[in-house]
């Protein structure tokens, strides 16, 4: 049903931070500003990816995923209404304001909302990095992947499997953490059960070179950013990577050499780590992403 994670939306009282962020550290190219004075990012030839709109409190606005075309978007909408939940379809306007040709929306479980869309806008050739980089990696395996903190793992498990169609990849008891891909990447989706509290921990997005790893972590070094863990290789998806507090409070894991999934060998594994090595968290580093009790 869902092909990839096409984009993602924020709130946050601190847009102006983002433009040399994303710029400076993340390589991502900042693109015009949305009719709200949104931040645009860009990591690929799409218009657009990534948004951080104001607002005020940090927050996940919403998830966008992608579908293939005008006929998938209608049976996925049909499959989400068949559990229950009421889907609302975009007008024109939204559909602008995501770059996308068609989208539809609806409200989890937990209080997060997912836009459904086809057609994202592409500018081939056009993507010019904040900084001289290799590029990310985009494509079929999407923006990258989103971690949520969820206070019920049953629940999520059935609402990510049986009305988004996910399939699992692996756990990390360690961390409560369960993971969940739709294409090749390791996994699009995954989330740590918090008990009472709902949350967004962390985007990752991944590069094409160990040395845009090593750059991006020296620049966070040299300008005192909060990392949330510092270089270390995880245990299932194989990433090298480290993680940085955003400006908006929720973590960017910013990686390289992910795994990718081939369903008709793959094996849902439990792991006791979350890491092979690294991964180490600072002493004085905040709490972890952007949380708030359940109230459900």
């Amino acid at each position: 049903m869902i092909q990839s994670l096409s984009y993602v939306g924020f709130s946050s009282p601190n847009t102006a931070a983002w433009p040399d962020f994303a710029a400076s550290i993340l390589g991502a190219e900042v693109a015009e500003p949305g009719a709200d004075g949104a931040v645009r990012l860009r990591v690929d030839d799409a218009l657009a990816r990534i948004y951080i709109h104001p607002g005020e409190r940090n927050d996940l606005a919403y998830l966008g995923w992608a579908v293939a075309g005008p006929s998938p978007l209608e049976q996925a909408v049909r499959h989400v209404e068949s559990s229950g939940i009421t889907v609302h379809r975009g007008d024109e306007e939204l559909a602008k304001q995501r770059a996308v040709a068609e989208v539809a929306w609806f409200t989890d479980p937990f209080g997060f909302r997912h836009e459904l869309s086809w057609g994202l806008t592409m500018q081939p050739g056009t993507f010019k990095p904040g900084r001289p980089m290799s590029g990310f990696v985009t494509g079929t395996g999407g923006l990258g992947h989103v971690v949520l903190m969820l206070p019920d793992a049953a629940r999520a498990e059935q609402f990510l499997i049986d009305v988004l169609g996910f399939k699992m990849s692996d756990r990390v008891d360690s961390i409560r953490a369960r993971f969940f891909h739709c294409n090749p990447r390791h996994h699009t989706l995954a989330f740590a059960s918090v008990p009472g509290l709902v949350g967004m921990h962390h985007l990752m997005l991944e590069v094409k070179s160990l040395d845009d790893v090593g750059i991006a972590l020296d620049r966070c070094i040299e300008q005192k950013l909060p990392l949330a863990m510092g270089l270390g290789h995880h245990t299932n998806d194989r990433m090298t990577s480290f993680y940085v507090r955003s400006p908006s409070g929720f973590e960017i894991e910013y990686g390289w050499g992910g795994l990718l999934v081939n369903d008709d060998d793959w094996v849902v594994r439990t792991y006791d780590s979350g890491s092979v090595w690294g991964h180490k968290r600072p002493d004085d580093a905040p709490p972890p992403g952007i949380m708030r009790p359940f109230q459900g």
